[in-house]
């Protein structure tokens, strides 16, 4: 997505050029279709503090528009919003399209003039350097005082997010940093893994072990799915995860009791097992775990499921224990560019102003959003960066266009 400022006399109004058939496409995958916008970080540091490593870039442009001034922004145009786990906000009809809606109206009343599928397959100075010129697949051209670079990473490419943006830039003179993969599921090996597919566990602790030496240890949710495992916790510590792997193997390993110790959880499984003495194994550990997962912890322990509660051994149950606070899943890798939910890499931060998101390069081009190289964790994070950058560029971009 491209914005190039219009003629004078048409105001303040802009030129939009997307390459897809319609608006939004990315948008509406968002929170797994109900767009996370932002994440209810008022203070602007604590805000700028989760992306780790670009925080003193941002800090100008979150003071210019933060999240107060994004949910302040979408509650005034009719989206009613609710905050949810760990700060993260949500349109209250839980549907991303009523967010794509209020953005397409607003830009209506403004007098930006939509154009889609259009394909952009260069951008050039003029032979003075002060004209931008646009040009699309096919003969049509554009000529603009200045214009703003929406064109995204390489995460969902089906979407449009194909890295295009990055030849552009890196041809005019920029840095590119190398692009990678962010915010992406986890494949497992373990069979076991893949038959839980859809069961999610909350307050999970997990601990990520490369080569056999702890690496990391990460607090939250897991979903399981047909190739491994997803969640926000799984696409925070994915980027981690990938690195690891390059240099040897990689164990996650799930407790599933992170409150208790491994004597607390021991005393919590007798008494189940003396209250339900003459059920068999298999159902009383249902009343612990999911029962979905009763099979996969049965066939680490070598434990028959059969076997009455009242003659478990002492052993089984120190096993049975052990292995509910520490489950192995032996990584094989991390999903590809359509199932990443971000990208990192990108412009490098030092030759943009963040103070209006104008390239220190190329002052006829401001970049915004996942064109830059800045890594955010899984939250609403990346919409925010999207929303802050687009308003800060959007407030400094100088006008006029010709077709």
């Amino acid at each position: 997505m491209m914005a190039a400022g219009r003629a004078a006399e048409l105001g303040r109004s802009v030129l939009l050029l997307e390459k897809n058939q319609k608006l939004g496409k990315k948008l509406l995958l968002t929170g797994g279709g109900r767009c996370n916008m932002t994440n209810n970080k008022r203070s602007i540091r604590a805000m700028a503090a989760q992306y780790k490593g670009s925080d003193q870039f941002l800090m100008s442009a979150f003071s210019q528009f933060d999240v107060v001034k994004t949910i302040d922004f979408f509650n005034s145009r009719g989206i009613e919003t609710k905050e949810e786990t760990e700060g993260r906000i949500f349109p209250s009809s839980n549907k991303a399209q009523s967010v794509l809606d209020a953005l397409v109206k607003y830009m209506d009343k403004g007098g930006v003039e939509v154009k889609t599928n259009a394909i952009v397959s260069d951008i050039f100075l003029d032979e003075k350097k002060e004209y931008i010129t646009v040009q699309l697949k096919g003969e049509k051209s554009f000529t603009a005082r200045s214009c703003i670079i929406a064109a995204g990473g390489v995460s969902h490419p089906e979407t449009g997010s194909t890295g295009d943006g990055f030849a552009w830039l890196e041809k005019m003179g920029h840095t590119i940093v190398k692009n990678n993969f962010v915010l992406v599921p986890i494949a497992v090996k373990d069979e076991w893994v893949k038959k839980l597919a859809g069961v999610a566990l909350n307050d999970i602790k997990f601990t990520i072990l490369h080569n056999g030496k702890r690496r990391g240890i990460q607090k939250g949710k897991v979903l399981f799915t047909h190739f491994g495992i997803s969640g926000p916790t799984v696409l925070n510590m994915s980027k981690d995860v990938g690195e690891l792997l390059h240099g040897g193997e990689v164990i996650i390993n799930l407790d599933l009791f992170p409150k208790f110790d491994h004597g607390a959880l021991k005393k919590i499984l007798q008494k189940i097992l003396i209250a339900e003495s003459n059920k068999k194994l298999k159902n009383a550990l249902g009343a612990l775990i999911p029962s979905a997962l009763v099979p996969a912890i049965l066939a680490m322990t070598g434990i028959n499921g059969e076997t009455a509660n009242h003659s478990i051994r002492h052993e089984d149950r120190i096993k049975l224990v052990k292995y509910m606070k520490e489950i192995p899943m032996h990584i094989e890798g991390l999903l590809g560019a359509d199932k990443a939910i971000a990208s990192s890499g990108g412009v490098a931060l030092e030759e943009v102003n963040f103070k209006t998101m104008q390239s220190r390069i190329v002052p006829q081009i401001y970049i915004i959003g996942d064109a830059l190289n800045i890594n955010r964790p899984s939250g609403g994070y990346s919409l925010q960066l999207c929303w802050t950058t687009g308003f800060v560029a959007g407030s400094n971009i100088k006008n006029n266009y010709n077709v």
